[in-house]
């Protein structure tokens, strides 16, 4: 249920909002770069359409990472971990539930990547696939609940070398946002609530984005782009290892 005077009518127009917040902390940062050294990024599905006004902006692509929630088998709710279509894994930090040799971590995070990597099947040809590497990224949702995935999603950039990391969403509570700062360059959050319920209460209208939406958000973007053959990048490791620039865990 949205709350009485939701700050956004739709994902488009937090998009609309958020395109503004990011343009002048851009300029605040002296980051100035030209589109083609520009690429924004979407967390399918809702993240999409979040990110394309900021893309429209910035005349630049509009790429995705992919990463889906790790859960225990008894419920499905409950993120223990996010990975990525290329095989980055971030853990909960408040309670290890499973060992990291243990098969049913194995076996829950291989489910997660399974998924991850059917999606972006689904997303791979209406997408750009431009190297981040040396660009400025700017990683967006439609909002953001426990971290979870937009760190996963973060890492998964940071790993391939951009020159800046910019995670931006409309709504995200205040803790959260804090921990995210550990995966970027800086993090911008139009609203951030003291009581945090959902994401969908700061919204008007807060639909589910199907496949096809995306598929079309995607497509109408980019089209002078499209053309390169879909990969999912260099590595496919499953990377849990530490790095003192790259942390593998979360708490929450």
């Amino acid at each position: 249920m949205p709350s009485p005077h939701p700050p956004f009518r739709d994902r488009h127009d937090a998009g609309c909002q958020l395109a503004q917040r990011v343009l002048q902390e851009m300029d605040d940062l002296g980051l100035h770069p030209t589109p083609e050294q520009t690429v924004v990024y979407g967390l399918p599905r809702g993240g999409v359409e979040v990110a394309e006004p900021l893309a429209q902006q910035l005349r630049c692509p509009l790429d995705v990472v992919i990463a889906k929630k790790i859960t225990r088998p008894e419920n499905p709710e409950l993120a223990i971990g996010a990975v990525t279509a290329d095989g980055q894994v971030m853990r909960a930090r408040r309670q290890m539930f499973f060992n990291r040799g243990d098969l049913h971590w194995a076996e829950a995070r291989d489910a997660a990547l399974a998924r991850a990597k059917d999606q972006w099947q689904q997303l791979a040809k209406v997408t750009p696939h431009i190297h981040p590497k040396g660009r400025i990224v700017i990683l967006a949702d439609d909002g953001i609940a426990t971290g979870m995935t937009m760190a996963a999603a973060a890492r998964s950039l940071a790993s391939k070398h951009p020159a800046s990391i910019l995670i931006c969403a409309p709504v995200a509570p205040q803790p959260v946002v804090s921990r995210l700062r550990h995966w970027c360059n800086a993090i911008i959050v139009l609203a951030t609530p003291s009581s945090f319920f959902s994401v969908s209460r700061y919204y008007a209208s807060f639909p589910q984005v199907e496949m096809e939406e995306a598929i079309a958000c995607l497509k109408r973007h980019n089209a002078p782009y499209l053309g390169e053959e879909p990969h999912l990048g260099e590595e496919m490791n499953l990377s849990e290892e530490r790095s003192p620039s790259l942390p593998t865990d979360i708490s929450e």
